[in-house]
């Protein structure tokens, strides 16, 4: 054998070692090619002060999640030492992520000619704010351009430069983000109930999501409608509402066939 030969039995065997060492470690958490269903995710849980990554805060709420996800209170609970502003992005991050899933979902039946506007109930019909200037769309286009547009705030490096440290005026964006995803979980209960009772069942997201923005007083209580465990329900006259860059108005009272538009001009 030449010595060429032998470099290149060497460099091939290290790489075959590489690919070859074990899926399990705790120092690598990744899903190697060709990796069998039953290896996805599957490497050993590790306490938060235990990761090392600057993703460590997504890795270990993805963590509790896929351990249980119906675990609420568990997944919610703050880390000793972590910072609670990093700790809300992080869980609005992995909203969006997980909306996606009912998004694909609901895609069986929410077609543009059965739901040609973004509604809940008889009383809210959401314009959507993608376009240059607010407009109804498909509850399912609008879906899409509420989860797109968070993903671009999410990601954006002017205002989440990092994820480790945020600043005050950063984390108070998300309030906003809270308030439109929102709407995907109340069109998917009032009008496709089986896809969300069925979702819902499986990951407990709308639960999840809707302890977390009342914790962190993301979101008021008036307008989150759609009703979870442990819920008190009060009947409370209805009342129409303008939403203008987010901030609601109470008008006047309405009977229960009014309708209210909510129409947003903040991008």
């Amino acid at each position: 054998m030449t010595s060429s030969e032998m470099v290149k039995q060497e460099i091939h065997q290290g790489e075959m070692d590489e690919f070859n060492q074990p899926r399990q470690s705790s120092s690598l958490r990744r899903n190697r090619p060709g990796c069998s269903e039953k290896e996805w995710n599957n490497w050993p849980d590790e306490d938060l002060d235990e990761m090392e990554s600057t993703l460590a805060v997504q890795q270990y709420i993805q963590q509790l999640i896929k351990n249980n996800p119906n675990d609420v209170d568990k997944i919610l609970q703050l880390p000793d030492q972590q910072d609670e502003g990093v700790w809300k992005y992080e869980h609005v991050r992995q909203f969006c992520l997980d909306l996606n899933k009912i998004t694909v979902l609901l895609q069986q039946e929410c077609s543009p000619s059965i739901c040609s506007q973004m509604t809940a109930t008889e009383q809210w019909i959401f314009l959507c704010a993608a376009h240059k200037n607010p407009k109804e769309c498909s509850a399912i286009d609008y879906t899409r351009h509420t989860l797109d547009g968070a993903a671009c705030l999410l990601n954006s490096s002017r205002y989440f430069p990092s994820r480790v440290n945020l600043k005050d005026s950063s984390v108070q964006k998300l309030g906003s983000v809270c308030r439109r995803i929102y709407r995907i979980f109340s069109h998917a209960y009032f009008h496709h109930r089986s896809i969300y009772d069925s979702f819902e069942k499986e990951t407990s997201l709308c639960k999840r999501f809707t302890k977390f923005v009342t914790k962190h007083e993301l979101m008021t209580s008036d307008s989150l409608i759609v009703p979870i465990e442990e819920q008190v329900n009060q009947t409370q006259p209805k009342t129409e509402n303008v939403v203008l860059d987010d901030k609601e108005i109470t008008q006047i009272e309405v009977e229960q066939t009014d309708v209210k538009q909510s129409d947003e001009s903040e991008a």
